[in-house]
């Protein structure tokens, strides 16, 4: 009975052994494939806050004449006062006079500027771009001598103090001609649409309403400052309207204080 046992057992791992080693021998099949993807769920994470402070005030120079925020004021004179932007252009945009230039980055500025106006209906015309030295000398004189100084100095620069010539400037009206250069036109469509669109272009309304005290000068919603899209759309997100605000600089409301 013991031997049959044994015998039997042997047999049973022998015949184990077999299909092991026969299964081990069999091809395995291909996996199969599945038409369904598997789903990935994505946590969206919420864009990071901007910090307080983070806009680089001093990226560029507020002295420089050359510089896109140079700061021109009854406190700021150009250096050197006969200062020459070299890269001035005649911009592809409708003028009251041929041949008025400003800086390449106005120009084109201005240019996409003049387009979107025209695309909401406006129509707008280029007034008053760049200004030599010498032009400010007879305009100012002019001025001086017609209306006095005092008013001279509320509407017109004294050379070697005009932001118009550093070619970053720009006088802005109606194609009409209505309110041109008058302080009428903020009141008008074309004055309102400047008002609320000229930062998305690179520009801000230089002499706002109110901010004599600030500026030097009466409100002109006519003057726009090419200062690029970057400060232009910071201040126009802080609600801060003028450059010597924004820069924490001195107010220049007369040449006085020099």
């Amino acid at each position: 009975m013991r031997k049959r046992f044994i015998v039997v057992s042997l047999l049973i791992l022998v015949a184990g052994g077999a299909v092991s080693l026969w299964l081990m021998r069999q091809p395995i099949p291909p996996p199969v494939q599945s038409n369904v993807k598997p789903v990935i769920t994505k946590i969206a994470r919420p864009a990071p806050a901007p910090t307080a402070g983070s806009f680089d005030k001093s990226h560029y120079s507020l002295d420089d004449p050359t510089s896109m925020w140079v700061v021109v004021n009854k406190l700021r004179p150009l250096s050197p006062k006969e200062y020459v932007p070299t890269d001035l252009v005649v911009p592809t945009v409708p003028t009251r006079v041929s041949g008025m230039q400003v800086r390449q980055a106005a120009a084109t500025a201005l240019q996409s500027l003049f387009a979107a106006a025209e695309q909401n209906g406006t129509a707008l015309k280029l007034s008053s771009g760049y200004r030599s030295y010498g032009y400010q000398v007879n305009l100012y004189n002019g001025y001086v001598k017609s209306e006095g100084q005092a008013s001279a100095d509320a509407q017109s620069a004294r050379p070697g103090f005009s932001e118009h010539q550093t070619g970053l400037a720009a006088d802005v009206g109606p194609a009409s001609g209505g309110c041109n250069v008058d302080q009428c036109f903020g009141q008008t469509a074309a004055g309102k649409w400047l008002a609320a669109n000229a930062y998305k272009y690179g520009f801000i309304i230089r002499y706002p309403e109110g901010l004599t005290a600030v500026t030097g000068y009466t409100y002109e919603p006519w003057h726009v400052r090419y200062v690029g899209t970057e400060l232009a759309t910071e201040m126009h997100a802080q609600g801060v309207q003028t450059l010597e605000q924004f820069f924490g600089l001195p107010a220049a409301p007369d040449y006085s204080a020099r």
